[in-house]
């Protein structure tokens, strides 16, 4: 599976990415460590693909984190709670164990998305089909709440 996998009934493939509507309202960010090797366009300043295993490289500055999603991604939000700086787009199943060991009690803010986005082929083209499940974007800053929260993307709830 690619690092950036969304898993759909209706998908063939693994390797989906954020609309770029939703990063163009989250600002710059320093590194992706989930980027697929083709893009159509950055997620932040410094890329590491499934080449460069990005779980295991070391982690710094403002991060964008949209794991795959599976099971490991608990492994990816795990990281990053720890990490604590950046947003992290991740499934809105609240009640999962990633949820009560990387989120709850150790964010600054969730936003739950309005829609349930169509994600994007490395191409750039978007999927005829939407997520497949509710989508939330989880702040692991202060300053990331704040962006959240003037970002128009849904509704946060700080400090859960």
């Amino acid at each position: 599976m690619s690092l950036s996998g969304h898993q759909s009934a209706r998908s063939t493939t693994y390797e989906w990415l954020t609309p770029r509507w939703i990063l163009d309202k989250l600002g710059k960010f320093d590194l992706d460590p989930c980027s697929p090797i083709v893009r159509p366009w950055p997620t932040a300043t410094m890329h590491y693909t499934i080449n460069d295993d990005g779980l295991a490289q070391p982690w710094w500055g403002r991060v964008w984190l949209n794991p795959p999603f599976g099971r490991e991604a608990s492994a990816w939000l795990h990281k990053m709670a720890d990490h604590q700086n950046g947003i992290a787009l991740i499934p809105a199943r609240t009640e999962t164990a990633m949820f009560y060991r990387s989120v709850w009690g150790r964010n600054c803010g969730v936003l739950f998305i309005r829609t349930r986005p169509h994600f994007c082929t490395p191409l750039g083209d978007e999927a005829a089909f939407s997520s497949g499940a509710p989508i939330c974007l989880v702040a692991y800053s202060d300053y990331d709440r704040e962006i959240l929260k003037a970002s128009g993307l849904g509704a946060v709830v700080a400090e859960i």
